[in-house]
């Protein structure tokens, strides 16, 4: 697979607002996007980190993933996105070498971006974002 960088961390939080000063005052930092997806159920914030972007996940449901992640685990790192050229290519190499998808195909995510996620069972426990530029 060709990696060409960490594309973004996703990190899980109840409320963006309640976290933004940690991030802009302390850190420095400048969130330069808010939107949400609502198929996701999900409002994100992103920070950028030289080439590397930091996106908190805010749920926007009770019964959205980052929700339910937020009450299993609590507020911290959800996942990590590596950028990939092509994430359809990318999926097949993966699933090939006995890789459980959670998507078998790229869709739409937050910033415009094509998205994949492989799962943890097969990533050493780490949930897995594979990412692209979207066509849009």
């Amino acid at each position: 697979m060709d990696i060409s960088h960490i594309e973004h961390l996703g990190i899980a939080v109840k409320s963006i607002e309640a976290h933004l000063p940690y991030y802009e005052n302390v850190l420095g930092l400048k969130c330069y996007n808010i939107e949400v997806v609502a198929d996701q159920k999900v409002k994100t914030a992103f920070f950028k980190v030289g080439q590397t972007k930091i996106e908190l996940l805010e749920p926007t449901s009770e019964d959205s993933t980052i929700a339910k992640f937020i009450e299993k685990k609590g507020e911290g790192v959800h996942h990590i996105a590596f950028a990939v050229p092509d994430v359809a290519e990318a999926l097949a190499e993966v699933e090939a070498k006995g890789v459980q998808l959670i998507d078998k195909a790229p869709r739409g995510g937050a910033e415009g971006l094509n998205i994949a996620f492989l799962h943890p069972k097969s990533t050493g426990s780490v949930l897995t974002e594979l990412c692209m530029p979207g066509s849009n």
